[in-house]
């Protein structure tokens, strides 16, 4: 395998057995893009149900699976302001989601729904659709993060928005 040499793992139709490693060339970032080394993944329900062909029924293939992963910035495009090279950054789940309401249309912008996911040595994705990983985790536990951290950030503060005195049932 050369240095410009991308492995990842794409399903060429739903199901494990349509799931293969291919090798590809590393893609190059646009200007407002981040080159990321995939450090660690890891795997969600929403990943097996887009494997099984539940989640999303018409996904077109072929497809790079998982959302939530950790990398370590390797270029930028230049006009990048917020990353630097060899800054370590999650993907945000729902690109065009930075803040606010939730989109109408969840997966319209979604990495491993509607986007590429991060089953690869290195993807590109938007400095907007990137955050810094926390320093006190490691690879392994801060590719945990983005689905269950928005998961749980979203249940608390904008499905049920507790107050003091409530009680609040933690499952897992």
């Amino acid at each position: 395998m050369g240095t410009d040499s991308n492995r990842s793992w794409q399903m060429s139709g739903f199901g494990l057995s349509n799931l293969r490693p291919v090798e590809g060339k590393i893609p190059d970032p646009g200007p407002h893009e981040l080159l990321v080394r995939t450090k660690a993944v890891s795997l969600n329900y929403k990943d097996k149900m887009i494997v099984d062909g539940v989640l999303i029924p018409d996904l077109s293939f072929p497809f790079v699976p998982t959302s939530d992963a950790v990398g370590e910035v390797v270029a930028v495009g230049g006009a990048v302001s917020r990353f630097k090279v060899g800054q370590r950054v999650l993907g945000q789940v729902i690109a065009d989601w930075p803040d606010g309401d939730a989109p109408a249309v969840l997966h319209r912008h979604t990495l491993g729904s509607s986007l590429p996911g991060m089953l690869s040595q290195h993807v590109v994705f938007g400095q907007d659709a990137a955050v810094p990983a926390p320093v006190s985790l490691s690879d392994v536990e801060a590719a945990t993060l983005p689905i269950a951290a928005l998961t749980a950030w979203f249940a608390m503060a904008e499905a049920t928005r507790p107050v003091p005195g409530q009680t609040i049932l933690v499952q897992g």
